[in-house]
């Protein structure tokens, strides 16, 4: 009766955890781009200026708040399209033109930056103040640039603009773009006046409004940067009930705002000293939240200029692409963009392997094949060893069952005659688990790269498999797209398992059904009925995590087969197979004892 219990409370605390984890780790890819609430906006203040200040108005349509709000440049590059105000010279048009909401390619491109006025407003600004005790007016978010140069921003053409503020200072910016998702801004300032002038270059990036997501432990969106060498981040709720801006100072860095997938983030000169904040203006109707840095005093003497080039990221966190940016700007640590998690020691090395893969054979499902065969291949040694021991304890298997009769009714004698016998015959009841340990820290960094890496985004495989990040489309409730109707969205992932969850339970079952049963007949009937619940939890999971675990599985026990027949164990892998020793443990399990 107690065994029965032991085992019942075992299945409970599982379906316990695999229904936990639905909630926990959001399997299901997050909706990007706007989404349609809010209220009004609000204009966030410089870093040297009072914040709070709040301007409302009426949520508009995006194009409507394009047009409306004063003169613009078109923006165009192979990568994004958009357009800059310039008033304010405020980078809040941005679409990224190779990534769409859904699978379909026909469905809306991502919309990146977006309007003050719109429901989601993102946007950034590069600007100046003067020092403390100098009045004298500086370009700000609302400051009338005048186009002077260019009349369309691309990777051939830069534009400048030009601004006079009547007071002896001339500023002067000129702004390019790559073909990816990098702006460049130079800004000059002339003094034609007889006094030196002290001004803080500046910059920032607002959102108001942040589409909702399903919060996770595993993945961090918000405020993200890098300040005196070290990964500063921070979240939306870091600043509720008007908590105080976080600060740092540091010598370059980067600071921005991150989704999953994108992220817009402004570059200080890696060479300046800069202050830098996160920080949450809280209005009428919303709440602001800001990244933003300032550069330490910069001097003009009279009939001088002075330069200072900023950059601003606003695109996919593409890996190859933050580690270029990295290189040729110097800008530290900007791969940490992506959340490789506390594991990025294995992280990192997991996504470059599958990206090299991916090169070779131009396709993200076959790289996780190739991957699991260059880990198994690594640990090909450890695993022989493994099942060595495994094929040893077979053979031991009669002489282990007649300590297990002899002594049936005295169990604790019965494990110590068990542990004796194990220490003479020089074996590891255990040993069986080693294959399962192996590949836990790789599975959880593939699970991570999946999760998190855009490359892994509406990647295909072959079949129904059109994104590997997804879990499998099919499910059973429809008899696998045989019936005309879909499973409805509010049935449990873990509940509409799929073709690739089952291949990978079965594949499960086939490695157990090699294994010598354990000693503990509690333990066996775990064994047993692991399959059926790995089944059900890797039914939400991306179903590239499951075609790697399927296929790991299928190699294990093509290995483990070789090892056995060479160490002389029989193996009756077709009568292991027959279902009707599980069929009996669940009548033994669900059954009222006599």
């Amino acid at each position: 009766m107690n065994e029965n219990r032991n085992l019942l409370l075992a299945f409970i605390l599982s379906a316990a955890i695999l229904i936990g984890w639905q909630y926990i780790v959001p399997h299901h890819p997050a909706k990007t781009g706007p989404q349609p609430h809010g209220q009004s906006h609000h204009v966030v203040a410089a870093p040297s200026t009072p914040t709070g200040t709040v301007h409302g108005a009426a949520t508009i349509s995006l194009n409507k708040a394009i047009g409306s709000s004063g003169p613009r440049v078109i923006i165009d590059t192979p990568s994004v399209d958009g357009s800059l105000r310039l008033n304010g010279a405020r980078f809040d048009d941005l679409k990224l033109k190779r990534y769409h909401l859904t699978i379909n390619p026909k469905s809306p491109q991502i919309d990146l930056l977006a309007p003050a006025a719109t429901a989601h407003p993102y946007y950034s600004v590069f600007g100046w103040v003067a020092a403390p005790g100098e009045h004298m007016t500086t370009p700000g978010a609302n400051t009338p640039w005048k186009l002077v140069h260019g009349n369309r921003l691309t990777p051939q053409t830069p534009i400048t603009l030009s601004w006079n503020n009547g007071q002896g200072l001339v500023f002067t910016r000129t702004i390019s773009v790559d073909d990816n998702y990098m702006f460049t801004i130079r800004d000059r300032v002339t003094n034609t006046g007889d006094k030196p002038v002290t001004l803080f270059p500046y910059a920032y990036v607002a959102r108001e409004n942040p589409p909702t997501t399903k919060s996770s432990w595993y993945l961090h969106e918000g405020f993200i940067g890098v300040a005196g060498g070290s990964e500063k981040d921070a979240d939306y709720s870091d600043f509720k009930g008007g908590k105080p801006p976080q600060t740092f100072d540091s010598k370059g860095g980067w600071f921005g705002i991150t989704d999953k997938y994108w992220m817009a983030a402004v570059i200080p000169p890696q060479n300046a000293q800069i202050a830098a904040a996160y920080r949450a203006v809280a209005g009428t109707h919303a709440t602001a939240y800001q990244a933003d840095y300032r550069v330490s005093a910069q001097t003009i003497a009279p009939h001088s200029s002075l330069s200072i080039a900023q950059h601003l990221f606003a695109g996919a966190k593409v890996v190859q692409l933050l580690d270029q940016y990295a290189s040729k700007l110097g800008i530290t640590h900007f791969d940490l963009a992506v959340d490789w998690g506390w594991f990025w020691f294995f992280t990192k090395p997991i996504f470059f392997l599958l990206d090299t893969f991916y090169h070779w054979v131009g396709n993200f499902g076959v790289a996780i094949l190739l991957l699991t065969v260059t880990i198994k291949l690594a640990f090909f040694p450890l695993a022989n060893t493994s099942f060595k021991s495994m094929s040893r304890m077979k053979k031991l298997q009669p002489e282990m069952e007649r300590i297990r009769q002899r002594f049936a009714d005295d169990k604790q004698r019965q494990q110590q005659e068990l542990m004796d016998f194990y220490k003479r015959e020089k074996v590891n009841p255990v040993s069986g688990c080693l294959p399962m340990l192996i590949q836990m820290p790789v599975f959880f960094s593939l699970y991570k790269v999946l999760y998190v890496t855009i490359e892994m985004r509406h990647a295909p495989f072959f079949g129904w498999i059109h994104d590997l990040s997804a879990p499998d489309p099919t499910s059973i409730l429809n008899l696998f797209g045989l019936l005309p109707y879909h499973a409805p969205l509010w049935i449990p992932a873990f509940l509409s398992i799929g073709i690739w969850p089952i291949l990978m339970g079965f594949t499960q079952f086939l490695s157990t059904r090699l294994n010598p049963a354990p000693a503990d007949p509690i333990q066996a009937q775990m064994f047993t009925f692991m399959p059926i619940i790995f089944t059900f939890m890797m039914a939400g999971f991306p179903a590239g995590l499951v075609i790697y675990w399927t296929w790991n599985n299928l190699l294990t026990a093509t290995q483990q087969y070789v090892v056995m027949r060479r160490q002389g164990v029989e193996i009756h892998l077709v009568e292991n197979l027959k279902l009707r020793q599980m069929v009996g443990r669940l009548t033994a399990l669900f059954g009222r004892r006599r």
